[in-house]
């Protein structure tokens, strides 16, 4: 995992709202928007614009059934980032690879 995926990683997991969105995804099998909405009480346009964000850094997919879209975590995407930021602690650079 290179530097970059690992910032985007990151930013995407540093915002609150992010976060607690993901960790919804993550404890369910998959859920689509309206669920998302009603879970943190926020507009459907900021879910989206999250649920953006969190799929372009590789911890959700996203995959349309009808009218709904349903997410899902990638957790082989947080098994790679936690090794790359281990890799940065005990001093190495993170590898080169995608």
């Amino acid at each position: 995992m290179n530097r970059s995926v690992i910032e985007k990683i990151s930013k995407a997991l540093a915002d609150e709202t992010r976060l607690r969105i993901f960790e919804g995804i993550s404890a369910s099998k998959h859920m689509n928007c309206g669920e998302i909405v009603s879970m943190r009480g926020v507009t459907p346009a900021t879910v989206s614009h999250h649920l953006k964000i969190l799929s372009e850094a590789g911890l959700i997919a996203c995959r349309r059934e009808g009218q709904f879209v349903y997410s899902q975590a990638v957790p082989e995407t947080i098994v790679a980032y936690a090794r790359a930021l281990a890799k940065i602690a005990r001093g190495k650079k993170a590898a080169r690879r995608r």
